[in-house]
């Protein structure tokens, strides 16, 4: 059986899958102007027929987890249907999601319903006006609403990022709100470190900060280093015995980041990326239309693995092909 390997031994149990470029949030640090069609692209996202195919493919090229991103997944009308094929036709036996939480408590229990193993939020403030200066959207309380329905329905499976902000949400009084939430909530607040892209610069110099400074807060604190599975994130877990949540770290910037790199990426129009911030892209699309075309995909994207490089060189300033966290699910 033809596996994902690439040529540093790292294999890839989990793929992104991004299934819209469009989000209905604001996000500074993302997009600041709200989501704008890009003209210079006419290809239409990956339609129901094309998910299916490619998540089977992979399913046999032993991926056994896929990330649902955008954008915003859930504005896409056939949301619901798409977890729906992944689980019982595709074979993928963890299907995840990331989402802003729009209209969480209105979504939380077809959330539920629809048997997905997990959910990330993103939420950057507990501060209901700093989570709107930082989105556009004075949501917060309904996002909130939503966790506590996740949890009356006995959903656990729950996440929390936070986007770290100099000057905004990365203080010791921020850390403490979440320590707070976290106490009488199981749910994992993970902070990340603020990441340069093609066209957040500016942004990027005002507001990054190094992860730590959480790092530091958390072992002041006495919080415990926990290690993670393989087909884990790259966060760095703690846990506390009197707490009923963790924190996390997602420092993109350390020095070892890459090493366990466990993921591949593909965009809502088809392209296969082997790197977040990877200067090369492939599409894969043309071979998404047809059933008998799976053996040839497969070869493709194997074929890919050699070209996946150690690190994707952040650090030297270098943002590749990612304009903006939205084209490629962050």
């Amino acid at each position: 059986m033809q596996t994902l390997k690439d040529s540093f031994g790292r294999t890839f149990p989990y793929i992104r899958l991004s299934i819209t470029d469009v989000c209905n949030f604001k996000c500074g640090y993302c997009l600041p102007n709200g989501y704008q069609v890009d003209k210079s692209d006419n290809r239409k996202f990956l339609r129901l027929e094309e998910i299916k195919r490619l998540a089977k493919v992979f399913s046999k090229l032993g991926v056994s987890k896929m990330r649902l991103t955008g954008g915003e997944p859930t504005v896409r009308k056939d949301f619901f249907e798409i977890i729906k094929i992944l689980k019982n036709d595709a074979g993928i036996k963890r299907v995840v999601i990331t989402t802003n939480g729009y209209h969480l408590n209105e979504k939380a229990k077809m959330l539920v319903d629809s048997g997905i193993n997990g959910i990330n939020i993103s939420i950057d403030s507990l501060e209901r006006n700093i989570f709107k200066n930082i989105t556009g959207h004075d949501r917060l309380p309904e996002i909130l609403q939503g966790i506590k329905i996740l949890q009356q329905l006995n959903f656990e499976n729950i996440k929390i990022n936070a986007v770290l902000l100099n000057g905004i949400n990365a203080s010791e009084k921020d850390f403490d709100l979440w320590g707070e939430f976290i106490k009488e909530n199981k749910v994992d607040l993970r902070y990340i470190e603020l990441m340069q892209t093609g066209d957040n610069l500016n942004y990027f110099n005002k507001y990054h900060i190094s992860s730590k400074i959480f790092k530091d807060y958390l072992n002041k604190k006495k919080w415990i280093y926990q290690t993670f599975g393989k087909d884990a994130g790259p966060s760095l877990n703690y846990i506390n015995p009197d707490y009923k949540g963790k924190f996390g770290i997602i420092a993109p910037y350390s020095k070892d980041f890459c090493r366990t790199c466990n993921r591949l990426r593909i965009t809502s129009r088809g392209d296969l990326r082997l790197c977040l911030f990877g200067n090369t892209g492939i599409s894969i699309r043309h071979l998404l239309q047809r059933d008998d075309q799976i053996e040839e995909l497969q070869d493709l994207i194997v074929g890919q693995m050699k070209f996946k490089k150690v690190s994707h060189y952040l650090e030297l300033g270098e943002t590749g092909l990612t304009k903006n966290l939205s084209t490629t699910g962050g």
